[in-house]
């Protein structure tokens, strides 16, 4: 039991009960990233373009309701609701009954108008979930090993959904036939069914910390203030230098991820002669491994640098990823015992960089609190949503585009040696050049346990009004994290300004 600043004591259930809902955030994800782009091409009869059009629609609206939810989020306590069921908490309870929606997309024999609309409803109730729940370590508690566990138990659960993913249409297939669409309905329902039981436990074993006076007065209003203020708050947490590099090793984990898992099932069934079953077992048991990796990374990034165990993740993703391309190089299939070498350096690598970008990510509103004197959980979490589910989209539904420039035919059950070799490229380069573009942004974050340690004493510092000047070792630190001059900090900058 932890008990953090607020004084209320973290129990075991709280962080199962946290955890619990990656399920919707991790699980929703890897069953899309998987298998969207297989399910729409090959089952429902849309064309690569068709679903990277769906994906480009659901970006556009995203980009106003993502950062709008975490805005309002922010101002909600000020509402008669928000003081009743709270200003983060009143959002997650309130979606339950339409978490259903997500098995609505995955209804065979439907047009693509109706694809489109299923998937933009999804996504905005998704990030109606995900928005307010990502601000709930910080809300819960300050002390960061307990943020830690947090995140550790967030990631936990969402491996194991992903695992589900992985596993669910092959038992599924075993159970329907080999060639039913109705496999991918019946794993839609089952997962709608799981994201209202854990948003429902989420919401009874959580809490919101006292919001205490900001240090810089904050302006209210409703919708129009909130539009008006929306993209001033959007840009300015990008001001912050530590989030701005926790962005770019979070976009270098996960767009790796993503397209690696738009071409990996793909690349199994036309590059290495598998099959949809086959794929399925395969990423099953990726994701099982990238379990046993999040509980390695957990001690790993407690008792290091995140950055550091960021960077042994994303060469142990990279190492598997080269396996496999020299499966395809050698002739080899997916019955080569090779290929479980390279699923296990895949799943140690993709388990850590699932872990260590929302490690880093809960600490990144203790950052801004020294900038801003406010506390933005969710301005942050709004920009973290609709930047993931952006680049998510952009992945997918560019390696859909790659895939139909290079040749592939929908519905075909063999593809030409351009297509194949297009899928293996992408699967290949897109997947590497990625990673190697968070290991450099990695080597600039300074974000540990030591240095949160002292931002956190410095933000008490300032509360209190302490006229001491700082020591030059935390002032050196400070600065790093935020990116400002020490007596630009406490809301004396332009971002406490756009922040109200």
């Amino acid at each position: 039991m932890t008990a953090p600043a607020s004084g209320r004591p973290v129990r075991l259930i709280n962080y199962i009960a946290y955890g619990s809902n990656d399920v919707l955030g991790a699980g929703s994800m890897a069953v899309i990233s998987g298998w969207v782009l297989i399910f729409y091409t090959q089952f429902c009869g849309l064309s690569a373009g068709q679903a990277a059009l769906i994906f480009a629609v659901a970006r556009i609206l995203d980009a106003i309701a993502s950062p709008l939810i975490g805005y309002v989020s922010d101002h909600f306590g000020d509402t008669a609701l928000g003081r009743r069921f709270g200003r983060r908490r009143f959002f997650i309870i309130a979606a339950i009954p339409l978490l259903p929606s997500f098995a609505l997309m995955w209804l065979p024999g439907q047009t693509f108008p109706y694809y489109l609309a299923t998937y933009v409803f999804f996504e905005l109730v998704y990030a109606s979930v995900i928005i307010p729940y990502e601000t709930l370590a910080a809300e819960m508690s300050s002390d960061y090993k307990t943020k830690a566990k947090f995140a550790g138990a967030r990631i936990l659960f969402g491996q194991s959904a992903a695992i589900l993913a992985g596993f669910l249409p092959l038992w599924l297939i075993n159970a329907l036939g080999r060639d039913s669409a109705d496999t991918f309905f019946w794993m839609g329902c089952i997962f709608a069914a799981l994201f209202m039981a854990t948003a429902g436990f989420l919401y009874a074993f959580s809490w919101e910390r006292e919001r205490k006076v900001s240090a810089v007065p904050t302006s209210g209003g409703g919708a129009g203030s909130a539009f008006k203020a929306l993209y001033r708050n959007l840009f300015s947490t990008m001001r912050i230098r530590a989030f701005r590099l926790h962005l770019g090793m979070y976009l270098g984990g996960y767009i790796s991820q993503d397209i690696f898992n738009a071409a990996f099932t793909f690349f199994v069934i036309f590059a290495l002669a598998g099959s949809t079953a086959v794929a399925s077992g395969l990423l099953g048991t990726m994701y099982i491994v990238q379990f046993v990796a999040v509980i390695l990374a957990i001690n790993l990034a407690l008792r290091a640098s995140p950055a550091f165990a960021y960077r042994l993740a994303a060469m142990a993703f990279g190492a598997g990823v080269v396996v496999l391309l020299a499966l395809w190089f050698g002739g080899l299939t997916a019955t080569s015992p090779w290929i479980w070498a390279a699923i296990g350096l895949a799943g140690l690598g993709r388990g850590a960089l699932n872990y260590i970008p929302w490690a880093t990510y809960n600490y990144m509103a203790d950052v801004d609190e020294i900038v801003t004197g406010q506390r933005r959980e969710g301005s942050f979490a709004g920009v973290m949503t609709f930047i993931r589910k952006a680049t998510q989209a952009a992945a997918v539904a560019g390696v859909g585009l790659m895939m139909e420039a290079g040749g592939f035919i929908s519905g075909a059950p063999v593809q030409s040696g351009a297509a194949v070799n297009t899928i293996a490229l992408i699967l290949g380069i897109g997947t590497i050049a990625v990673l190697a573009a968070g290991i450099l942004v990695s080597l600039r974050f300074r974000l540990d346990p030591a240095t949160h340690k002292v931002l956190m004493d410095e933000i008490e510092r300032l509360r209190a009004a302490d006229p001491t000047p700082p020591a030059p070792e935390h002032r050196a630190i400070v600065e790093d994290l935020s990116g400002w001059r020490y007596d630009q900090l406490w809301g004396r900058n332009p971002v406490a300004g756009t922040a109200r």
